[in-house]
Protein backbone atom coordinates (compact mmCIF):
# COMPACT_ATOMS: atom_id res chain seq x y z
CA UNK A 1 0.00 0.00 0.00
CA UNK A 2 1.32 3.45 -0.93
CA UNK A 3 2.28 5.74 1.95
CA UNK A 4 0.33 8.89 2.74
CA UNK A 5 2.54 11.73 1.48
CA UNK A 6 2.63 14.92 3.57
CA UNK A 7 3.98 18.45 3.08
CA UNK A 8 4.82 20.55 6.17
CA UNK A 9 4.72 24.34 5.84
CA UNK A 10 5.79 26.44 8.86
CA UNK A 11 8.43 29.12 9.35
CA UNK A 12 9.62 27.64 12.67
CA UNK A 13 12.10 24.85 12.03
CA UNK A 14 11.79 23.41 15.53
CA UNK A 15 8.02 23.14 15.19
CA UNK A 16 8.37 21.43 11.81
CA UNK A 17 10.80 18.99 13.41
CA UNK A 18 8.32 18.24 16.19
CA UNK A 19 5.43 17.75 13.77
CA UNK A 20 7.55 15.52 11.55
CA UNK A 21 8.44 13.38 14.56
CA UNK A 22 4.75 12.94 15.46
CA UNK A 23 3.73 12.14 11.88
CA UNK A 24 6.51 9.62 11.31
CA UNK A 25 5.30 7.54 14.22
CA UNK A 26 2.91 6.21 11.59
CA UNK A 27 4.89 3.83 9.35
CA UNK A 28 2.37 4.32 6.54
CA UNK A 29 2.92 8.11 6.47
CA UNK A 30 5.84 10.02 4.95
CA UNK A 31 6.82 13.71 5.13
CA UNK A 32 7.99 14.29 1.56
CA UNK A 33 8.70 18.04 1.72
CA UNK A 34 8.99 21.02 4.06
CA UNK A 35 8.63 24.76 3.50
CA UNK A 36 9.47 27.78 5.64
CA UNK A 37 7.24 30.29 3.86
CA UNK A 38 4.01 30.36 1.88
CA UNK A 39 5.54 30.76 -1.56
CA UNK A 40 7.84 27.80 -0.98
CA UNK A 41 4.87 25.77 0.30
CA UNK A 42 2.98 26.38 -2.95
CA UNK A 43 6.06 25.56 -5.02
CA UNK A 44 6.71 22.34 -3.10
CA UNK A 45 3.06 21.30 -3.24
CA UNK A 46 2.97 21.63 -7.02
CA UNK A 47 6.36 19.94 -7.41
CA UNK A 48 5.97 16.90 -5.13
CA UNK A 49 2.15 16.66 -5.18
CA UNK A 50 1.55 15.42 -1.62
CA UNK A 51 -1.73 13.95 -0.44
CA UNK A 52 -1.87 16.33 2.54
CA UNK A 53 -0.44 19.82 3.08
CA UNK A 54 -0.20 21.01 6.69
CA UNK A 55 0.20 24.80 6.56
CA UNK A 56 0.82 27.39 9.25
CA UNK A 57 -1.62 30.28 8.87
CA UNK A 58 1.04 32.92 9.64
CA UNK A 59 3.90 32.07 7.26
CA UNK A 60 6.03 34.91 5.77
CA UNK A 61 6.01 35.99 2.09
CA UNK A 62 2.58 34.40 1.67
CA UNK A 63 0.25 33.44 4.50
CA UNK A 64 -1.22 29.97 4.86
CA UNK A 65 -4.67 31.01 3.66
CA UNK A 66 -3.41 32.41 0.36
CA UNK A 67 -1.10 29.43 -0.05
CA UNK A 68 -4.10 27.15 0.50
CA UNK A 69 -6.10 29.06 -2.10
CA UNK A 70 -3.35 28.72 -4.71
CA UNK A 71 -2.68 25.04 -3.98
CA UNK A 72 -6.34 23.99 -4.01
CA UNK A 73 -7.06 25.98 -7.17
CA UNK A 74 -4.24 24.25 -9.04
CA UNK A 75 -4.37 20.84 -7.34
CA UNK A 76 -7.79 20.23 -5.77
CA UNK A 77 -6.72 16.68 -4.92
CA UNK A 78 -4.31 18.02 -2.27
CA UNK A 79 -6.11 18.26 1.08
CA UNK A 80 -5.01 21.16 3.30
CA UNK A 81 -4.99 21.20 7.09
CA UNK A 82 -4.41 24.68 8.54
CA UNK A 83 -2.32 25.18 11.68
CA UNK A 84 -2.98 28.25 13.81
CA UNK A 85 -2.43 29.72 17.25
CA UNK A 86 -5.83 31.43 17.11
CA UNK A 87 -9.37 30.06 17.49
CA UNK A 88 -10.62 33.07 15.56
CA UNK A 89 -13.84 32.83 13.55
CA UNK A 90 -12.60 35.24 10.88
CA UNK A 91 -9.52 33.09 10.23
CA UNK A 92 -11.59 29.91 10.16
CA UNK A 93 -14.02 31.38 7.63
CA UNK A 94 -11.16 32.55 5.41
CA UNK A 95 -9.46 29.15 5.62
CA UNK A 96 -12.63 27.29 4.63
CA UNK A 97 -13.34 29.64 1.75
CA UNK A 98 -9.76 29.14 0.55
CA UNK A 99 -10.41 25.39 0.41
CA UNK A 100 -8.90 24.07 3.65
CA UNK A 101 -10.38 20.83 4.97
CA UNK A 102 -9.46 21.39 8.59
CA UNK A 103 -8.27 23.86 11.21
CA UNK A 104 -5.94 22.66 13.97
CA UNK A 105 -4.69 24.70 16.93
CA UNK A 106 -0.93 24.54 17.47
CA UNK A 107 -1.20 24.18 21.22
CA UNK A 108 -3.07 20.91 20.79
CA UNK A 109 -1.17 19.59 17.77
CA UNK A 110 0.68 17.03 19.87
CA UNK A 111 -2.58 15.26 20.72
CA UNK A 112 -4.79 16.11 17.72
CA UNK A 113 -2.43 16.09 14.73
CA UNK A 114 -2.79 12.37 13.96
CA UNK A 115 -6.58 12.51 14.23
CA UNK A 116 -6.70 15.64 12.07
CA UNK A 117 -4.58 14.15 9.31
CA UNK A 118 -6.60 10.91 9.37
CA UNK A 119 -9.85 12.85 8.97
CA UNK A 120 -8.61 15.13 6.21
CA UNK A 121 -6.93 12.26 4.36
CA UNK A 122 -10.27 10.43 4.24
CA UNK A 123 -11.99 13.51 2.78
CA UNK A 124 -13.64 14.61 6.02
CA UNK A 125 -13.36 17.95 7.79
CA UNK A 126 -11.53 18.37 11.08
CA UNK A 127 -11.54 21.16 13.66
CA UNK A 128 -9.81 21.22 17.03
CA UNK A 129 -12.44 20.79 19.77
CA UNK A 130 -11.57 24.23 21.12
CA UNK A 131 -12.27 25.74 17.69
CA UNK A 132 -15.57 23.90 17.38
CA UNK A 133 -16.60 25.13 20.86
CA UNK A 134 -15.82 28.75 19.99
CA UNK A 135 -17.84 28.43 16.79
CA UNK A 136 -20.78 26.82 18.61
CA UNK A 137 -20.77 29.45 21.38
CA UNK A 138 -20.68 32.26 18.80
CA UNK A 139 -23.52 30.65 16.86
CA UNK A 140 -25.77 30.24 19.92
CA UNK A 141 -25.10 33.84 20.98
CA UNK A 142 -25.75 35.10 17.45
CA UNK A 143 -29.10 33.27 17.22
CA UNK A 144 -30.13 34.53 20.65
CA UNK A 145 -29.24 38.12 19.76
CA UNK A 146 -31.28 37.92 16.56
CA UNK A 147 -34.19 36.26 18.32
CA UNK A 148 -34.86 33.97 15.36
CA UNK A 149 -35.46 30.26 15.01
CA UNK A 150 -32.72 27.97 13.78
CA UNK A 151 -33.14 27.28 10.06
CA UNK A 152 -31.86 23.74 10.67
CA UNK A 153 -35.27 22.86 12.08
CA UNK A 154 -36.80 23.39 8.62
CA UNK A 155 -34.81 20.51 7.11
CA UNK A 156 -36.50 17.16 6.54
CA UNK A 157 -34.98 14.01 8.02
CA UNK A 158 -33.43 13.08 4.66
CA UNK A 159 -32.09 16.59 4.16
CA UNK A 160 -30.44 16.44 7.57
CA UNK A 161 -28.72 13.20 6.58
CA UNK A 162 -27.47 14.79 3.37
CA UNK A 163 -26.41 17.92 5.26
CA UNK A 164 -24.30 15.92 7.70
CA UNK A 165 -22.61 13.86 4.99
CA UNK A 166 -21.85 16.92 2.85
CA UNK A 167 -20.38 18.64 5.92
CA UNK A 168 -18.15 15.61 6.44
CA UNK A 169 -16.75 16.13 2.95
CA UNK A 170 -18.55 13.25 1.20
CA UNK A 171 -19.10 13.47 -2.56
CA UNK A 172 -22.56 13.22 -4.14
CA UNK A 173 -21.67 9.72 -5.37
CA UNK A 174 -20.61 8.57 -1.90
CA UNK A 175 -23.74 10.01 -0.30
CA UNK A 176 -25.94 8.34 -2.92
CA UNK A 177 -24.34 4.97 -2.18
CA UNK A 178 -24.62 5.41 1.59
CA UNK A 179 -28.30 6.39 1.41
CA UNK A 180 -29.17 4.03 -1.47
CA UNK A 181 -30.67 6.76 -3.64
CA UNK A 182 -29.62 8.25 -6.97
CA UNK A 183 -26.92 10.95 -7.33
CA UNK A 184 -29.52 13.14 -9.07
CA UNK A 185 -31.73 12.99 -5.97
CA UNK A 186 -28.73 13.92 -3.82
CA UNK A 187 -28.14 17.00 -5.98
CA UNK A 188 -31.77 18.02 -5.41
CA UNK A 189 -31.56 17.46 -1.63
CA UNK A 190 -28.27 19.36 -1.51
CA UNK A 191 -29.79 22.34 -3.32
CA UNK A 192 -32.75 22.35 -0.90
CA UNK A 193 -30.38 22.26 2.09
CA UNK A 194 -28.38 25.24 0.82
CA UNK A 195 -31.55 27.18 0.11
CA UNK A 196 -33.20 26.45 3.46
CA UNK A 197 -30.06 27.27 5.47
CA UNK A 198 -29.35 30.35 3.35
CA UNK A 199 -25.79 29.27 2.60
CA UNK A 200 -24.25 29.47 -0.84
CA UNK A 201 -21.54 26.82 -1.13
CA UNK A 202 -19.97 23.83 0.63
CA UNK A 203 -17.50 25.99 2.61
CA UNK A 204 -20.36 27.98 4.15
CA UNK A 205 -22.28 24.77 4.83
CA UNK A 206 -19.28 23.27 6.69
CA UNK A 207 -18.91 26.50 8.65
CA UNK A 208 -22.61 26.33 9.59
CA UNK A 209 -22.16 22.69 10.67
CA UNK A 210 -19.21 23.55 12.92
CA UNK A 211 -21.03 26.53 14.42
CA UNK A 212 -24.05 24.39 15.22
CA UNK A 213 -21.93 21.58 16.65
CA UNK A 214 -23.03 19.04 14.04
CA UNK A 215 -19.41 18.18 13.21
CA UNK A 216 -16.12 18.83 14.99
Amino acid sequence: MAKLRILLGDDHRLLRHGLRKILQERPDWEVVAEAGDGREAVRQALAVQPDIAILDIGMPLMNGIEATRQIVRRRPDIHVLILSMHANEAYIIQALKAGAKGYLLKDSADTELIRGVEAVASGKSFFSPAVAKVMLDDYVRHMADKGVADRFDTLSEREREVFHLVAEGRSNKEIAELLSISPTTIVTHRAHVLQKLDVHNTAELVLYAVRRGVIS
